[in-house]
């Protein structure tokens, strides 16, 4: 691909890829293609459209109202999309569904996505947002998913804000194989993690990248000391 030959759009997309996502480790072709392939600046806040492929977390204005909620930068979104290792036939849950963004990057890795968003406002734009973009095979509901989300088993979850402790009741809802996505601690130290269901019992938890990202709404940290 000649960036030289792209629209602007097309070339701000590309130096977003090739500049951002690439150096920051995501090499997965699969997600290379849906970033491509999914509109970044369609699921974006219309004020803030320009700032579509800035290297920066962007607020979640809806109407001029400040949901204090954020997209992840486009290298983080990228990072946990490929993380989660999809395959074509995987079924996901997403915790935190935001602009919807993330959950559209993940519907072309993966067979169905079912997005849980705590905010109606939110959850209304992003259903919005993917409508527009001909997105069918993600599923948006309205609650609070950060301590499971009915009886379903997953072969991936992804938790899209950070926890302090990753809940039991998410773990348990991962098929055997199943992976889990999730930022773990408080600022200003946070690691992403995957964990892997081995056993009807076992987890196998892997220690990915640092990073700092807001934490996932609904979640609270113990203030117990010892």
């Amino acid at each position: 691909m000649n960036a030289s030959t792209l629209p602007d759009v097309e070339k701000a997309r590309f130096n977003m890829v090739e500049q951002q996502i690439r150096t920051w480790e995501v090499l997965d072709e699969k997600v290379l293609a849906a970033l491509f392939q999914v509109r970044r600046e369609l699921f974006v806040p219309p004020a803030l459209r320009a700032l579509a492929f800035s290297d920066v977390e962007l607020p979640l204005e809806i109407n001029s109202v400040d949901t204090h909620q954020v997209m992840l930068a486009p290298k983080i979104e990228a990072r946990l999309a490929q993380e989660l290792q999809l395959t074509a036939t995987d079924c996901v849950l997403e915790i935190g569904t935001g602009s919807g963004y993330q959950a559209a990057l993940l519907s072309k890795l993966a067979q169905q996505v079912t997005s849980v968003e705590i905010d109606s406002r939110l959850s209304s734009f992003a259903q919005a947002n993917l409508q527009a973009n001909h997105i069918a095979n993600v599923k948006v509901e309205t609650g609070d998913g950060g301590n499971g989300w009915g009886s379903t088993e997953y072969d991936a979850i992804l938790l899209t804000g950070s926890v302090p402790a990753v809940p039991d009741a998410l773990k348990y809802q991962l098929r055997v194989g199943g992976r889990m996505v999730v930022a773990v601690g408080q600022a200003p130290i946070m690691t992403v993690c995957r964990i892997t269901r081995t056993t009807a019992a076992t987890f196998d938890t892997v220690n990915l990248f640092e990073t700092v990202i807001k934490p996932l709404r609904g979640a609270t940290a113990s203030k117990f000391k010892f």
